[in-house]
């Protein structure tokens, strides 16, 4: 009976991992065929052919995609480091030192989470005006480098940090930073990486307040971009160059998974005790 239970298991996984990739492949496998033949095809084909790059030359002529990707690949990265180092000093603050106030500053930190993030459009654009930082790196940035997520996250992890390492540190004559950033912060790849995906894949993926603040091409980040270009079409869509387009926005996304899957794992810390 376990056994069944077990082959019934993987099958469930496979067809949700089918149902999954199949929309992923589909974009990938039509970006490569041309706008002509896109609709001309019966469905219920698993590969459509045939396959020419066109569509992602086409792309390029079109638009300044390499801007755009050198864009949202510099805010995503600086937005990623910026806001994993700060939530990590925020969380093991929260998580280990004894202050007046805590408890009340981290719950402030928690209500912010509640509060939806387009709430807060309209007065950080005011703000960035009178900072006269509308269409600049800054502005892409720094809002994104404070979030109560990482910081509840971080400290959640810390919280079950053991205190035996700590201590260790101390006696070795290692103060509060010296120990956090060579003690602390290497064992907490595990929730860094976690937290530097999200991060990355949000900012990435993000669309709404790039398009606000930003006016000129020269600043655009790749769904911006991509937004413009599926707008340029008058009669008729080309939607080989956009699911070609859209086959590019997806590279980073993945690169970062991958470089950071093997960090998702929960007893981490446990072996570096025993260690």
């Amino acid at each position: 009976m376990k056994k069944i239970y077990k082959i019934f298991g993987y099958f469930i996984l496979i067809v949700i991992a089918i149902s999954m990739l199949y929309p992923f492949f589909a974009m990938l496998n039509l970006s490569l065929v041309p706008n002509s033949e896109i609709f001309s095809h019966e469905g219920g084909k698993l590969i459509y052919t045939p396959l020419t790059l066109d569509n992602y030359t086409s792309v390029f002529e079109k638009i300044p995609v390499w801007k755009y990707f050198a864009n949202s690949l510099f805010v995503a990265l600086m937005t990623t480091i910026g806001q994993v180092l700060i939530s990590a000093i925020a969380g093991y603050a929260f998580a280990r030192l004894k202050f007046k106030y805590r408890n009340e500053i981290f719950l402030l930190i928690l209500i912010t989470m509640l509060i939806p993030p387009q709430v807060n459009i309209i007065p950080l654009f005011f703000l960035m005006r009178q900072l006269h930082w509308v269409n600049t790196y800054q502005a892409l940035i720094l809002p994104g480098l404070f979030g109560g997520f990482g910081i509840f996250m971080m400290r959640q992890y810390f919280l079950g940090f053991p205190k035996d390492l700590e201590e260790s540190a101390r006696i070795d004559g290692c103060n509060i930073l010296s120990g956090f950033f060579k003690i602390i912060l290497p064992l907490a790849l595990p929730a860094i990486a976690t937290l530097g995906i999200f991060t990355f894949v949000t900012t990435w993926n993000s669309f709404l307040w790039p398009l606000i603040i930003t006016n000129t091409e020269t600043m655009r980040t790749l769904p911006v971009g991509l937004a413009i270009f599926k707008g340029s079409f008058r009669e008729v869509t080309m939607w080989g160059d956009l699911l070609a387009c859209s086959a590019i926005c997806t590279i980073p996304t993945i690169i970062v998974f991958l470089l950071g899957k093997k960090y998702f794992i929960n007893d981490i810390l446990q072996g570096g005790v025993k260690e």
